[in-house]
């Protein structure tokens, strides 16, 4: 005798769903890996176009091909008050200053506080300021508060992601 359930199997088409989401991961990841390494590209073409015998700085190539963005983040961090913003736009110019010329992709910023919402208030604070510290390397970044639960206040750690170029 049957009953109206079927007996533990499962239907084909329960299966296509799980079928294509496996299917378009694999072409994802297969698309993914073609990407070459633009700052590896960069610098075997820097070396390429200097002979041995040379001496002095090598020129700089232009860049070709899609931008990228650097795997690893400049740490840097600052300590002020919210409400002194020339500190906190001096401090930023001084954490940065070895990157002018740099053009940031994305800045993660993370407010020290036992606080959640006073240590996401005071991260927002240091990214709003980021535009003035400097206008040419953080316009168009994209930024994201964020707190880490210790401290007091007053001090923010930023992981900031360079453009290869």
């Amino acid at each position: 005798m049957r009953s109206g359930r079927r007996s533990g199997r499962l239907h084909p088409l329960h299966l296509a769903g799980w079928l294509f989401a496996d299917v378009l991961l694999v072409l994802a990841l297969i698309a993914m890996g073609d990407q070459g390494d633009p700052a590896a590209a960069r610098q075997a073409e820097a070396g390429a176009s200097q002979s041995p015998g040379e001496a002095g700085p090598k020129p700089s190539p232009s860049p070709s091909g899609p931008r990228a963005v650097e795997r690893k983040p400049v740490k840097v961090s600052v300590e002020a008050d919210s409400s002194d913003r020339e500190r906190i736009v001096e401090q930023l110019r001084k954490v940065t200053a070895k990157h002018e010329g740099s053009q940031a992709a994305i800045v993660l910023t993370f407010g020290h506080n036992q606080d959640a919402g006073s240590g996401v208030a005071y991260a927002r604070r240091i990214n709003s300021l980021l535009d003035e510290a400097r206008p040419k390397m953080f316009r168009g970044a994209t930024t994201r508060d964020f707190v880490l639960l210790r401290g007091v206040g007053g001090r923010a750690d930023l992981e900031i992601y360079f453009y290869t170029y």
